[in-house]
């Protein structure tokens, strides 16, 4: 079973970014909102992931180095990152991981086509800092949540896709508990 043959994938994905040589599950990592900021918990949860996704507002060129040094990165431009070095940075991505098609942008509320029209089945993205895993359409939505500093009450995570052939599943992972609650008075 190949990559779906729809609008805009094939002109979007080169034929495969990772080939299953054996039918083995493949850990990816995704992370988006680090504002400069890599925890080292983040670094532990990806550390065994086969490639890495970064759904931007990445801070820091020192961010995606970092991570490129536990893994090969796709990274997205975010909202926040302006300076000179993020220039080069695409605002969207699409690849292919074994027969599973991913699209990936920062902000949801940007995105320019029908995923499941266009033959995607994972779309990965971020900015609201809230973390979320939603099937809609038969399209996986992905949202990491922030893993850079905590906003408000917001979770400070991470999320896995794990992709075997053309089946994925997602997880989210927390970095950091919540802070208590205070009652009001």
């Amino acid at each position: 079973m190949g990559l779906p043959k729809a609008v805009g994938i094939e002109a979007a994905c080169p034929p495969v970014l990772l080939v299953a040589e054996t039918m083995t599950r493949r850990r990816i990592g995704v992370i988006s909102d680090t504002h400069g900021l890599l925890r080292p918990e983040a670094v532990r949860a990806l550390r065994d992931s086969e490639s890495i996704i970064h759904a931007g507002d990445i801070g820091k060129p020192e961010v995606l180095d970092a991570l490129q040094a536990l893994a090969p990165v796709k990274a997205v431009r975010g909202n926040m990152d302006r300076e000179p070095w993020a220039r080069g940075l695409p605002k969207t991505e699409a690849f292919a991981i074994d027969q599973v098609a991913v699209y990936v942008l920062h902000d949801l509320r940007e995105m320019d086509l029908v995923p499941e029209d266009a033959g995607f089945n994972v779309v990965v993205s971020g900015h609201s800092h809230q973390p979320s895993i939603q099937e809609r359409n038969g399209v996986l939505f992905v949202n990491p949540g922030s893993a850079g500093p905590q906003r408000f009450r917001l979770p400070v995570s991470i999320a896995l896709l794990h992709i075997l052939g053309a089946s994925v599943d997602a997880e989210l992972v927390p970095l950091l508990p919540l802070p208590p609650m205070r009652s009001l008075r």
